[in-house]
């Protein structure tokens, strides 16, 4: 679950370049806000399921072994570094203040996603332009 939750990031920083590539191109920043709204979403709907998993563990629910990538999107085998399943999600590997890496990831997304509301939001407003 981790390299899913990795690829939503990834998929949030693509997001951003779109964005950032031509700003003022009404069309190419509302892609931009619909990737990076859909990647915190799924981000955080798998952080959460990740840190039940965790919080919850049952030999009846468990991760893949192996991540399932599309054929024409093959990241497991383009960068095995980052994309490869090493691990067992339901195993702690590390904690910071007492969360664990998808409990952080919970207020990480979340926090991601609601900036990307407040951005489409903002987008309905004009903006004010000195002259």
């Amino acid at each position: 679950m981790c390299i899913y939750e990795r690829v939503a990031l990834f998929g949030i920083m693509i997001a951003g370049l779109i964005g950032a590539i031509a700003p003022r191109k009404i069309a190419l920043r509302w892609v931009a806000i619909i990737i990076w709204g859909y990647a915190a979403w799924r981000g955080l709907d798998l952080a959460w399921e990740h840190t039940m998993l965790q919080l919850n563990p049952s030999p009846f629910a468990s991760c893949d072994f192996f991540v399932n990538f599309p054929e024409w999107l093959p990241l497991d085998k383009w960068a095995p570094a980052v994309f490869e399943a090493t691990g067992d999600c339901t195993v702690r590997q590390w904690d910071f203040l007492g969360l664990d890496m998808p409990q952080w990831l919970i207020g990480i997304y979340a926090a991601y996603l609601l900036v990307a509301i407040i951005v489409a939001i903002s987008q309905f407003f004009p903006s004010h332009k000195k002259a």
